[in-house]
């Protein structure tokens, strides 16, 4: 499990769930665009859910638990940077969901 920190809080995700979120995160960041960041708390925390204002102007940190970068999905990457558009902003998605959500969205180089 890794670790976003972000403006001094730490969140807890998969490795490889981190390292496409960070790969997305910040690209948005990069050109200077803020966005709402979602995801569903799993019920061993306590369930509910997290919603954070992504901005470039606070501190962020992404530490990895493994000492090899996973292999990364291209299509995950670009259905979190799409979902970031949405009213719901930046969803948190598994592989499976963020390829249903590219497929949906009519993409043309969707698997």
């Amino acid at each position: 499990m890794g670790t976003l920190t972000y403006a001094g809080a730490d969140y807890r995700f998969d490795d490889r769930v981190l390292a496409h979120l960070k790969i997305a995160i910040t690209a948005k960041l990069r050109i200077g665009e803020s966005f709402l960041l979602n995801w569903q708390v799993p019920v061993e925390d306590g369930s509910g859910r997290i919603s954070l204002w992504i901005s470039p102007q606070i501190p962020m940190a992404f530490r990895f638990s493994g000492s090899k970068p996973p292999e990364l999905n291209k299509y995950w990457i670009d259905a979190l940077a799409r979902s970031a558009h949405g009213i719901r902003g930046m969803v948190v998605m598994d592989e499976d969901q963020a390829r249903e959500y590219v497929t949906r969205a009519g993409s043309p180089s969707a698997p």
